[in-house]
C-alpha cells in the first residue's frame, strides 16, 4: 500500500505587504470590442478581485465586461524579441490577399 502523494503546491505569485496576490484589470467599454488594460490591484482570491475591480475601475458605469487575471499567470513577448518572434509569419503569403483582385462595391476592405 502506497501512502497518499501532498497536493502539488501553486507557483509563488507577487504578492504584497498583506501577502495577497497581484491582478491585472481589463474592462470592456460599452462602445469597444475589446477589453482594454485598466490597472492592478491586491485581492485575497479571484472573487474580491473581480469585486475589487468593479469599485475601481467601473464607478462611472462606463464599462460592460470586467477580466481580472492573476500576474503571475500571464506570459507575454518582449519588444528586443519583435523581429525574430514575428518573422516566421512573413512568409506566409496566403495570410495577405494580395494575389487576387477586391470588386469596387465591397466597402471595407
Amino acid at each position: 500500500m502506497t501512502e497518499p502523494q501532498p497536493a502539488p503546491q501553486p507557483e509563488p505569485q507577487p504578492e504584497s505587504k498583506a501577502g495577497w496576490p497581484l491582478y491585472e484589470v481589463f474592462v470592456r467599454p460599452r462602445r469597444g470590442l475589446n477589453h482594454v488594460h485598466v490597472g492592478s490591484l491586491h485581492a485575497s482570491d479571484d472573487r474580491m478581485a473581480l469585486l475589487a475591480a468593479r469599485d475601481l475601475y467601473t464607478r462611472r458605469n462606463e464599462g460592460v465586461s470586467l477580466w481580472v487575471v492573476r500576474s503571475a499567470a500571464i506570459t507575454a513577448s518582449t519588444p528586443d524579441e519583435r523581429d525574430p518572434f514575428f518573422e516566421p509569419s512573413g512568409d506566409k503569403v496566403y495570410r495577405h490577399p494580395t494575389f487576387y483582385d477586391i470588386p469596387e462595391d465591397v466597402p471595407h476592405i
